[in-house]
Protein backbone atom coordinates (compact mmCIF):
# COMPACT_ATOMS: atom_id res chain seq x y z
CA UNK A 1 0.00 0.00 0.00
CA UNK A 2 1.45 3.34 -1.06
CA UNK A 3 0.52 6.89 -1.96
CA UNK A 4 1.90 7.94 -5.35
CA UNK A 5 2.24 11.67 -5.99
CA UNK A 6 2.33 12.99 -9.55
CA UNK A 7 2.81 16.52 -10.88
CA UNK A 8 0.54 17.55 -13.74
CA UNK A 9 -0.66 14.16 -15.01
CA UNK A 10 -0.80 10.42 -14.44
CA UNK A 11 2.07 8.28 -15.77
CA UNK A 12 -0.15 6.49 -18.29
CA UNK A 13 -2.90 4.28 -16.84
CA UNK A 14 -1.55 2.61 -13.68
CA UNK A 15 -4.89 1.10 -12.65
CA UNK A 16 -6.24 -2.44 -12.71
CA UNK A 17 -9.42 -3.05 -14.73
CA UNK A 18 -12.70 -2.23 -13.04
CA UNK A 19 -14.12 0.68 -11.05
CA UNK A 20 -11.91 3.51 -9.82
CA UNK A 21 -12.53 5.76 -6.84
CA UNK A 22 -12.17 9.49 -7.58
CA UNK A 23 -12.05 12.60 -5.42
CA UNK A 24 -10.86 16.20 -5.79
CA UNK A 25 -9.36 18.94 -3.65
CA UNK A 26 -9.99 22.57 -4.56
CA UNK A 27 -9.41 26.06 -3.20
CA UNK A 28 -13.07 26.29 -2.19
CA UNK A 29 -16.57 25.15 -3.08
CA UNK A 30 -17.30 27.41 -6.06
CA UNK A 31 -16.13 25.67 -9.26
CA UNK A 32 -16.21 28.94 -11.21
CA UNK A 33 -13.96 30.72 -8.71
CA UNK A 34 -11.99 28.09 -6.79
CA UNK A 35 -9.48 26.19 -8.86
CA UNK A 36 -8.96 22.45 -8.95
CA UNK A 37 -5.70 21.58 -7.18
CA UNK A 38 -5.64 17.80 -6.77
CA UNK A 39 -7.32 14.69 -8.20
CA UNK A 40 -7.10 11.47 -6.22
CA UNK A 41 -7.71 8.05 -7.82
CA UNK A 42 -7.58 4.47 -6.54
CA UNK A 43 -8.47 1.15 -8.17
CA UNK A 44 -9.13 -0.40 -4.76
CA UNK A 45 -5.95 -2.45 -4.78
CA UNK A 46 -4.31 -0.58 -1.91
CA UNK A 47 -2.46 2.22 -3.69
CA UNK A 48 -3.72 5.78 -4.16
CA UNK A 49 -2.55 8.13 -6.92
CA UNK A 50 -2.60 11.90 -6.32
CA UNK A 51 -2.29 14.23 -9.32
CA UNK A 52 -1.42 17.83 -8.42
CA UNK A 53 -2.58 20.44 -10.95
CA UNK A 54 -1.34 24.02 -10.84
CA UNK A 55 -2.47 26.01 -13.85
CA UNK A 56 -1.84 23.48 -16.62
CA UNK A 57 -4.93 21.31 -17.00
CA UNK A 58 -3.92 19.50 -20.19
CA UNK A 59 -3.30 16.19 -18.31
CA UNK A 60 -4.09 13.83 -21.22
CA UNK A 61 -3.59 10.59 -19.29
CA UNK A 62 -5.74 11.75 -16.39
CA UNK A 63 -8.49 12.91 -18.74
CA UNK A 64 -8.42 9.62 -20.63
CA UNK A 65 -8.94 7.63 -17.43
CA UNK A 66 -11.67 9.92 -16.10
CA UNK A 67 -13.57 10.06 -19.40
CA UNK A 68 -13.42 6.30 -20.08
CA UNK A 69 -17.10 5.28 -20.50
CA UNK A 70 -16.24 1.64 -19.75
CA UNK A 71 -14.87 2.39 -16.26
CA UNK A 72 -17.24 3.08 -13.36
CA UNK A 73 -16.20 6.08 -11.20
CA UNK A 74 -16.88 5.86 -7.45
CA UNK A 75 -17.35 9.15 -5.60
CA UNK A 76 -18.50 10.42 -2.26
CA UNK A 77 -20.61 13.48 -3.21
CA UNK A 78 -20.19 13.06 -6.96
CA UNK A 79 -22.15 16.22 -7.71
CA UNK A 80 -19.27 18.50 -6.72
CA UNK A 81 -16.43 16.39 -8.13
CA UNK A 82 -18.19 15.99 -11.49
CA UNK A 83 -18.73 19.76 -11.71
CA UNK A 84 -15.17 20.76 -10.89
CA UNK A 85 -13.68 18.10 -13.18
CA UNK A 86 -15.94 19.29 -16.01
CA UNK A 87 -15.04 22.93 -15.31
CA UNK A 88 -11.25 22.49 -15.26
CA UNK A 89 -10.50 19.31 -17.20
CA UNK A 90 -13.36 19.54 -19.69
CA UNK A 91 -14.46 15.90 -19.40
CA UNK A 92 -17.51 14.15 -17.99
CA UNK A 93 -16.10 11.69 -15.46
CA UNK A 94 -18.88 9.10 -15.77
CA UNK A 95 -20.46 6.54 -15.41
CA UNK A 96 -21.05 7.33 -11.75
CA UNK A 97 -21.59 5.65 -8.39
CA UNK A 98 -22.00 8.00 -5.42
CA UNK A 99 -21.69 6.62 -1.89
CA UNK A 100 -23.29 9.73 -0.36
CA UNK A 101 -26.35 9.43 -2.62
CA UNK A 102 -26.62 5.73 -1.79
CA UNK A 103 -26.30 6.52 1.91
CA UNK A 104 -29.11 9.07 1.75
CA UNK A 105 -31.37 6.54 0.07
CA UNK A 106 -30.88 3.74 2.61
CA UNK A 107 -29.56 5.30 5.86
CA UNK A 108 -32.76 7.25 6.44
CA UNK A 109 -32.39 6.74 10.19
CA UNK A 110 -29.65 9.41 10.32
CA UNK A 111 -28.75 12.75 8.81
CA UNK A 112 -25.02 12.01 9.04
CA UNK A 113 -23.91 11.08 5.54
CA UNK A 114 -20.34 12.41 5.54
CA UNK A 115 -17.54 10.08 4.49
CA UNK A 116 -16.17 9.85 8.02
CA UNK A 117 -19.52 8.72 9.44
CA UNK A 118 -20.13 6.27 6.60
CA UNK A 119 -16.69 4.66 6.89
CA UNK A 120 -17.11 4.33 10.66
CA UNK A 121 -20.51 2.64 10.43
CA UNK A 122 -19.97 0.38 7.43
CA UNK A 123 -16.30 -0.56 7.86
CA UNK A 124 -15.50 0.20 11.50
CA UNK A 125 -12.58 2.39 10.45
CA UNK A 126 -11.65 5.92 11.44
CA UNK A 127 -10.49 8.68 9.10
CA UNK A 128 -9.30 12.15 10.04
CA UNK A 129 -10.84 15.25 8.46
CA UNK A 130 -8.28 17.60 10.05
CA UNK A 131 -6.74 18.61 6.71
CA UNK A 132 -10.05 19.12 4.90
CA UNK A 133 -9.87 22.91 4.97
CA UNK A 134 -6.11 23.25 4.46
CA UNK A 135 -4.43 25.17 1.63
CA UNK A 136 -4.46 22.82 -1.35
CA UNK A 137 -2.84 25.44 -3.54
CA UNK A 138 0.35 25.53 -1.48
CA UNK A 139 3.66 25.04 -3.30
CA UNK A 140 4.38 21.98 -1.15
CA UNK A 141 1.73 19.63 0.23
CA UNK A 142 2.45 18.11 3.62
CA UNK A 143 2.44 14.39 4.31
CA UNK A 144 -0.70 14.94 6.39
CA UNK A 145 -2.45 16.58 3.42
CA UNK A 146 -1.43 13.73 1.11
CA UNK A 147 -2.65 11.09 3.55
CA UNK A 148 -5.94 12.93 4.02
CA UNK A 149 -6.44 13.22 0.26
CA UNK A 150 -5.64 9.53 -0.23
CA UNK A 151 -8.08 8.50 2.52
CA UNK A 152 -10.93 10.06 0.54
CA UNK A 153 -10.60 7.31 -2.10
CA UNK A 154 -9.26 4.52 0.09
CA UNK A 155 -12.56 3.08 1.31
CA UNK A 156 -15.08 3.58 -1.51
CA UNK A 157 -14.58 0.18 -3.16
CA UNK A 158 -15.13 -1.62 0.14
CA UNK A 159 -18.30 0.33 0.90
CA UNK A 160 -19.99 -0.13 -2.47
CA UNK A 161 -21.07 -3.81 -2.03
CA UNK A 162 -22.41 -3.07 1.45
CA UNK A 163 -24.42 -0.12 0.15
CA UNK A 164 -25.62 -2.19 -2.82
CA UNK A 165 -26.84 -4.94 -0.49
CA UNK A 166 -28.83 -2.43 1.54
CA UNK A 167 -30.24 -0.75 -1.58
CA UNK A 168 -31.46 -4.14 -2.76
CA UNK A 169 -32.88 -4.96 0.65
CA UNK A 170 -34.92 -1.73 0.67
CA UNK A 171 -36.01 -2.07 -2.95
CA UNK A 172 -34.15 1.07 -4.05
CA UNK A 173 -31.52 -0.26 -6.46
CA UNK A 174 -33.21 1.06 -9.60
CA UNK A 175 -33.92 4.41 -7.94
CA UNK A 176 -30.26 4.70 -6.92
CA UNK A 177 -29.10 3.92 -10.46
CA UNK A 178 -31.42 6.58 -11.87
CA UNK A 179 -29.93 9.09 -9.42
CA UNK A 180 -26.38 8.08 -10.38
CA UNK A 181 -27.22 8.46 -14.07
CA UNK A 182 -28.63 11.95 -13.45
CA UNK A 183 -25.68 13.24 -11.43
CA UNK A 184 -23.61 14.47 -14.43
CA UNK A 185 -26.65 16.52 -15.49
CA UNK A 186 -27.09 17.81 -11.93
CA UNK A 187 -23.47 18.96 -12.03
CA UNK A 188 -24.12 20.70 -15.36
CA UNK A 189 -27.08 22.53 -13.81
CA UNK A 190 -24.77 23.72 -11.04
CA UNK A 191 -22.23 25.02 -13.55
CA UNK A 192 -24.85 26.71 -15.71
CA UNK A 193 -26.46 28.71 -12.92
CA UNK A 194 -28.99 26.53 -11.10
CA UNK A 195 -27.02 25.37 -8.03
CA UNK A 196 -29.74 25.98 -5.43
CA UNK A 197 -32.91 26.18 -7.53
CA UNK A 198 -35.16 23.11 -7.83
CA UNK A 199 -36.25 23.34 -11.46
CA UNK A 200 -38.82 20.62 -10.83
CA UNK A 201 -40.56 22.57 -8.07
CA UNK A 202 -44.05 24.05 -8.61
CA UNK A 203 -42.97 27.54 -7.58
Amino acid sequence: MAIHFHEGDLPGDPFAPGPIAVDTETMGLNPHRDRLCLVQISDGGGDEHLVRLSGDYSAPNLKRVLADPARLKLYHFARFDLAVIRQYLGVVAAPVYCTKTASRLIRTYTDRHGLKDLVRELLGAEISKQQQSSDWGAAVLSDAQKDYAASDVRFLHRMMPILNERLAREGRTELAQACFDFLPHRADLDLQGWPEIDIFAHV
